[in-house]
């Protein structure tokens, strides 16, 4: 396999080359379906074993009437499988699990109860596991896309994807496409705005603005000083934080790590700190809440991620090794307790000389998370 340079290929996507129209609509077919699958619309997935798909989330009683009325069969719910195992309380081992969805299980508030830990209740039956659909795994990571629970109504189709698309006014995408949508995003980011912003600790900083191709969905560069001209600028990558780094929340520690990174920053004299629109660990602010009611009820971090049924982390790094690339900023000493970071930005061509520590002392009511992370996430916090 030839390996392109990450530098070459952001290059290549900024003189438009390797982003034919075909890529481009692919990108904003799989945005498309997203959105729909936020309102509650039914979306066709289409590939070698065409789905209808409606998340569990969402769905109302009409719109399980009209899976019914367009399904080649019954129509099962799928669960990411650490949620399936928290709510089944069974041990799984596929990645997905599909339910028979009865008379009784199909009750609107029931779905919604298998889905959200935050709304769960006695199940009135012995759920019933069968085997997943084909491209059960696409269904969800659809729904993840959306920012939505990890959970899916789906059912086989019984006519023409295209035909049945056009009938009932529904959007098809490929299964194929929604697999490849992060990396894809990853690589295509842009830069599109730059203004000097002034900070309090870093008064010769900059922000650039950078989005996703077709997506609508911006993340910053916050450049103190005249990194790009540094051999081994100090680096931060710092998913953004509604509640600790805007309100202030004492359940993390993120408020401090991000004036603390700029005010460190300010002090050398430059730096990059990269704001990613990933919050809660890429699942979205609303099911990060979901996992801080899971937290009250005794779960730590990683558990409570679990039982929502995402993952511990599910961050996309290649947004960051192409916004470095862009930037000029090759090599890095890279701010961060985490070794997985680490790594994660060495395997996407970035080349990190050295890790700095960033740890701050815990405050009295972000302990418990803090412990969680050097025991279950391996950071280094001593």
């Amino acid at each position: 396999m030839n390996h392109v340079p990450l530098r070459d290929k952001v290059d290549a996507i900024s003189a438009g080359e390797g982003t034919p129209p075909a890529a481009v609509l692919r990108a904003r077919a799989v945005h498309r379906a997203a959105a729909e699958l936020r309102r509650g619309t039914p979306v066709l997935l289409g590939g070698a074993a065409p789905l209808i798909v409606v998340p569990a989330e969402t769905v109302g009683a009409a719109g399980l009437r009209d899976i019914a009325e367009m399904a080649a069969g019954p129509a099962v719910l799928l669960l990411a499988a650490s949620r399936a195992a928290a709510a089944l309380q069974r041990p799984v081992t596929s990645p997905v699990v599909a339910v028979r969805l009865t008379a009784l299980l199909s009750d609107i508030s029931v779905l919604r109860g298998l889905a959200d830990p935050t709304a769960a209740q006695l199940l009135p039956e012995e759920p019933v596991l069968v085997e997943a659909p084909g491209q059960a795994t696409a269904a969800i990571a659809l729904v993840k896309l959306a920012r939505l629970l990890p959970a899916a109504v789906v059912a086989a189709v019984r006519t023409d994807v295209a035909e049945l698309a056009a009938r009932a006014g529904l959007m098809v995408v490929s299964g194929a496409d929604v697999l490849a949508h992060p990396a894809a995003m990853g690589a295509g980011i842009r830069r599109v705005a730059e203004a000097a912003v002034p900070l309090d600790g870093a008064e010769d900083a900059r922000v650039v603005a950078f989005r996703e191709p077709d997506a609508g969905i911006e993340h910053l560069a916050i450049l103190v000083g005249r990194p790009e001209g540094q051999a081994a600028p100090l680096v931060r990558i710092h998913s953004e934080c509604f509640t600790g780094d805007l309100l202030g929340s004492l359940r993390c520690d993120c408020g401090p790590q991000l004036k603390g990174a700029i005010r460190r920053m300010g002090e050398e004299g430059a730096g990059v700190l990269l704001y990613l629109a990933q919050e809660g660990r890429g699942i979205g602010l609303v099911n990060k809440l979901r996992a801080y009611a899971m937290q009250d009820r005794g779960l730590d971090t990683l558990d409570a991620n679990r039982a929502l049924g995402w993952g511990a982390d599910e961050r996309n790094f290649l947004l960051a090794a192409t916004m470095l690339a862009e930037l000029g900023v090759p090599r890095i000493r890279l701010l961060t307790n985490n070794p997985e970071k680490v790594a994660s930005l060495v395997a996407c061509g970035v080349e990190v000389v050295s890790r700095e520590s960033h740890v701050f002392a815990p405050n009295g009511v972000n302990n418990h998370y803090l412990a969680t992370k050097a025991a279950r996430f391996g950071h280094l916090l001593d």
